[in-house]
C-alpha cells in the first residue's frame, strides 16, 4: 500500500480511519493528489469520483443521511471548493456531518497571481461547526527548495523539530475538527496547504499521529420532568407537531400512547416518518378552511393549544407557522439533543434530550384527561378528506392529479426522496404510505442538489429508491446524473409543468412576459436528452391514461435506471391548487 510522501496528507487519512469516515467522495484535481493517493491506496476506504463539485457535495450529503454518519468530501484548490457551500449550509441546518477536506496553496502563493488560488481558510465561516486551518509541511517545503533553509521560518529550532511542532498543530486540529463533526452532527472544514511535488509516494508512512478516538455521546438525563408533567396533565389543548423526523427514531407504542389521548393532536409533515390512523398529516387541509371561514377567529382559538410540544427539523407548511405565531400557545417546548429555534417567537423550554428517550420518560409522569380537542378536529379531518377524494375525481389532468396517483402508485417500503418547492408542498397534500421513508433536503429548502442526494442516498438503501422532483429543480442538478453509481432499480418522476409552477400561487403573480420571464421562468426544455446522454431508461406521458398504463410497469426490475416524464398545463395547475382549498372549505 502506498502513502502520500507529504505528512500532513497521511494525517489527514490517518484520522478519518482512526474516526470511522469509511466514505469518501473525490472530485478530480491535481493540488489535492497527496489526499486522493492516500484515500484511494488504502482498502479501508469507499471512494467515489464525482467530477461537479456541487453535485459531489450533495451526493455525500445523501450518503451521511442514510447512514447517519460523517461523509468526507475532496477537492483541489481554488474555486472547486466554492462549489461545496450549498451542500455545506444544507448540512450546516440538517445537523449533518459533512467533513469538507480542501487542498490548497501554500499561503506565499495565495493573492499574488497564481492560478488556482482564492482566500480558502475560514471560508464557510458563517455555516461550518468548525474550520481547521492546518500548516505546511516544513520538511515537505524544504525538499521542494521552495524554502532553502530553515531561516526562512525565522526559528531557531531544528528543521526536524520544528515538523514536530507542525505536526502536533495538525493533530490537534484534526481531532477537534473531526471530534466536532460526529458529536454535534455539524459540517467541518479542513484546509490543508500542500508544495510540490505532489504526487511521489512511500510505501510507509512517514509520521505517527496522536488520534484522540471518539467516545459515544449519550441522551443528557432530565433531573425532573415533574413540572412539565404538571402542565401537560391540567391542560386540555395539547398540540404536536413533528417537523423532519429519520424513521424509525421513536418506538411506535409511545407514538401509540400519543394517538389514544383525547386531550392530544399530533400534526405530521410528509417528512416526519411518524405515522398513526388517529394522526394529522396534511395540515394545510386542516388550516386552509378556517383561513376561508367567516368565523376564522372562532376557529383558531379552538385549534389553538395550551401546550405546543415539537421535535423534529424543520417545517414545510406556510399555513401552521403563520397560525402559531399568531394563536401562540402558553408553553413551547422543543425536544432536541442539540438545538431548539423559536420557529414561533414563544418557545418556554428546550429539552436537551433525543424524542424517544423524551417519551420514554416523560409518559410515565402523564396522564389522560377529558377533553374533546381530539374528537372535534377528527371529525374536520373526515370531512376534508371525503371532499378531497371527491375533488381529485372531478379535476382535470394537472399536478394535483397527477400526485395522487403518483403516491397510490409507490411500492411498500420503498425510499422516497422528495426535491423542494412544489414537489414537497404537493406531498403534503396527500397520505403516503407508512411503509415509505420519506427524505428531503428541508435545511435550507434549496432546489439544487435534489437529485444529487437521492443519488447518493440510494447507495447504501436496501430498498430500491425514487425521486420526485419540479422541472427547475432537475434541470437545475442535471449534473447529478454524471456519474457511474446509479443504481438499476433508481426512479425519476419529473413532474414538467413547463417553469416554476409555485411562483403562480404566491401574490402579486401576473400573467405578464415579464413574470413569465424571470419570476415563473417558462421554459420547454425536456428530459430525453440527457437520459440517452446517461444511460437513463425514459418514458413520457402527457396525459391520465397513458400515466396509469406507464406507472404499472414503471417500478419493475430492469437493467437501467428510468425516468418518467410527466407534462402538466403549466396555465391550470396553480388554479386547480388553489380551488382546492375553496371546495374543502
Amino acid at each position: 500500500m502506498n502513502y502520500s510522501s507529504i505528512p500532513s496528507a497521511q494525517s489527514v487519512v490517518f484520522h478519518c480511519k482512526a474516526q470511522g469516515i469509511k466514505n469518501i467522495i473525490i472530485s478530480p484535481g491535481s493540488r489535492n493528489a497527496p489526499l486522493t493517493i492516500g484515500f484511494t491506496e488504502d482498502p479501508f476506504f469507499r471512494c467515489f469520483s464525482i467530477v461537479d463539485e456541487r453535485s459531489a457535495a450533495f451526493f455525500a450529503l445523501g450518503i451521511a443521511q442514510q447512514k447517519q454518519e460523517a461523509v468526507a468530501v475532496v477537492c483541489t484548490s481554488g474555486s472547486a471548493l466554492l462549489n461545496y457551500y450549498p451542500a455545506v449550509a444544507e448540512a450546516f441546518y440538517s445537523d449533518i456531518p459533512l467533513v469538507v477536506i480542501s487542498a490548497d496553496r501554500p499561503s506565499n502563493k495565495i493573492d499574488i497571481g497564481d492560478g488556482q488560488t482564492i482566500r480558502q481558510d475560514n471560508i464557510f465561516e458563517r455555516h461550518i461547526g468548525y474550520s481547521a486551518n492546518l500548516k505546511l509541511d516544513i520538511v515537505h517545503a524544504i525538499n521542494s527548495k521552495v524554502i532553502k533553509d530553515k531561516e526562512a521560518f525565522k526559528s531557531s529550532k531544528t528543521v526536524e523539530d520544528e515538523q514536530k511542532t507542525i505536526q502536533a498543530f495538525n493533530d490537534v486540529e484534526l481531532n477537534k475538527a473531526l471530534r466536532l463533526a460526529l458529536l454535534d452532527k455539524t459540517p467541518i472544514h479542513i484546509n490543508v496547504p500542500f508544495e510540490e511535488p505532489l504526487y511521489d509516494v512511500l510505501e510507509n508512512p512517514s509520521v505517527t499521529q496522536f488520534v484522540d478516538v471518539l467516545a459515544k455521546k449519550n441522551d443528557l438525563k432530565i433531573n425532573s420532568f415533574q413540572d412539565f408533567a404538571n402542565i401537560w396533565n391540567t391542560s386540555k389543548r395539547k398540540m404536536i407537531l413533528v417537523g423532519v423526523n429519520y424513521p424509525n427514531t421513536v418506538e411506535q407504542k409511545l407514538l401509540d400512547i400519543l394517538a389514544t389521548d383525547e386531550s392530544v393532536i399530533v400534526l405530521t409533515e410528509t417528512t416526519s416518518n411518524v405515522h398513526h390512523p388517529n394522526f394529522f398529516p396534511s395540515i394545510d387541509s386542516i388550516i386552509a378552511p378556517i383561513e376561508k371561514s367567516k368565523d376564522n377567529d372562532k376557529l383558531f382559538k379552538a385549534l389553538q393549544p395550551d401546550v405546543l410540544l415539537t421535535f423534529g427539523g424543520l417545517i414545510v407548511s406556510k399555513k401552521i407557522k403563520s397560525f402559531l405565531r399568531v394563536y401562540r400557545p402558553q408553553h413551547h417546548w422543543h425536544v432536541d439533543d442539540k438545538k431548539a429555534y423559536d420557529t414561533f417567537y414563544c418557545l418556554s423550554h428546550h429539552f436537551r434530550i433525543g424524542p424517544n428517550s423524551f417519551f420514554i420518560d416523560f409518559l410515565e409522569h402523564t396522564r389522560k384527561i377529558e377533553s374533546g380537542y381530539y374528537e372535534y378536529w377528527k371529525s374536520v379531518k373526515h370531512n376534508y378528506q371525503k371532499k378531497r377524494e371527491q375533488y381529485i375525481s372531478d379535476i382535470p389532468f394537472t399536478d394535483m392529479s397527477v400526485f395522487h396517483h403518483i403516491v397510490r402508485s409507490i411500492p411498500n417500503n420503498w425510499q422516497l426522496q422528495l426535491a423542494n418547492s412544489s414537489t414537497v408542498r404537493y406531498a403534503q397534500l396527500f397520505d403516503l404510505d407508512p411503509s415509505l421513508n420519506v427524505f428531503c433536503n428541508r435545511g435550507t429548502s434549496g432546489i439544487d442538489g435534489s437529485t444529487s442526494t437521492a443519488i447518493g442516498a440510494a447507495i447504501y438503501c436496501e430498498a430500491p429508491t425514487i425521486l420526485i422532483t419540479g422541472d427547475l429543480s432537475f434541470f437545475y442538478d442535471s449534473n447529478g446524473l454524471w456519474n457511474n453509481y446509479i443504481r438499476p432499480d433508481f426512479r425519476i418522476i419529473l413532474i414538467n409543468n413547463g417553469g416554476g409552477g409555485i411562483f403562480r400561487i404566491l401574490p402579486g403573480k401576473e400573467d405578464t412576459e415579464n413574470f413569465e420571464t424571470f419570476f415563473e421562468t417558462a421554459h420547454d426544455l425536456k428530459a430525453e436528452h440527457l437520459c440517452k446522454m446517461h444511460n437513463i431508461e425514459f418514458i413520457h406521458v402527457t396525459d391520465e391514461i397513458s400515466l396509469k398504463s406507464s406507472l404499472r410497469g414503471f417500478y419493475k426490475k430492469s437493467n437501467s435506471p428510468k425516468l418518467l416524464e410527466i407534462d402538466t398545463p403549466r396555465l391550470l395547475n396553480n388554479k386547480i391548487l388553489l380551488n382546492y382549498f375553496d371546495f374543502i372549505s
